[in-house]
């Protein structure tokens, strides 16, 4: 098992970031690999999720070890493949997806990409007093782990890239622009934040 990836960021793609560590390039699967792009060129920790099954080996990265177990935990879940962990892990946080589990709030998880009743059902059914014990404390959230302290980024800045980030995903310039003063008039530590509350804002139209 590869638990993270410590090297320098390269390449960031639609789907994928490549971090290169001792000659070696590892591509890393993410939710949102825009929320990376400050990072670019620079030298960064990635947590990592070693998927494997016959036909399909890949390496998922994660910016919080809570994304991580997340999931992981998702994976057990039946109905629920890599793909649609991302999906969850692109659209909400860690905290709003386990009150969502423990409070049975099932419309909450409908609104992911692939998730109807039944699966959201099920997700309650698999995980619900699982995720508790790793929830992070209010005040005292996991951190990005990056190998260098950085400040939070430039508000306006992280707007765009966080803008930019939901154009990969397929979102179009009239409903982008429509959520830009939306997102510029919240207040987020990082790109990553930014695009799960857009893609929050998206799912409540």
């Amino acid at each position: 098992m590869i638990a993270y990836v410590r090297g320098q960021l390269t390449v960031i793609d639609d789907e994928s970031v490549i971090v290169e560590a001792n000659g070696v390039g590892y591509e890393l699967i993410c939710a949102n690999p825009f929320s990376f792009q400050e990072y670019l060129e620079k030298e960064i920790k990635i947590h990592t999720y070693h998927y494997v099954r016959e036909d399909l080996q890949a390496l998922y990265g994660f910016k919080k070890r809570e994304d991580k177990a997340l999931f992981s935990k998702l994976l057990n879940v039946s109905g629920i493949g890599p793909k649609g962990a991302l999906a969850v892990l692109a659209s909400t946080s860690v905290r709003d997806f386990v009150t969502a589990i423990e409070q049975e709030d099932e419309k909450f998880l409908t609104r992911f990409p692939g998730v109807g009743k039944k699966t959201a059902r099920q997700m309650i059914l698999d995980l619900k007093g699982k995720l508790v014990a790793w929830l992070p404390d209010e005040d005292n959230e996991t951190s990005i782990f990056y190998t260098k302290d950085h400040t939070s980024q430039d508000r306006s800045q992280a707007v765009e890239e966080a803008l930019e980030a939901m154009k990969a995903l397929g979102y179009s310039e009239r409903e982008l622009k429509a959520l830009r003063p939306k997102l510029a008039n919240s207040d987020h530590a990082n790109v990553d934040d930014y695009v799960r509350h857009g893609l929050q804002l998206m799912m409540k139209n």
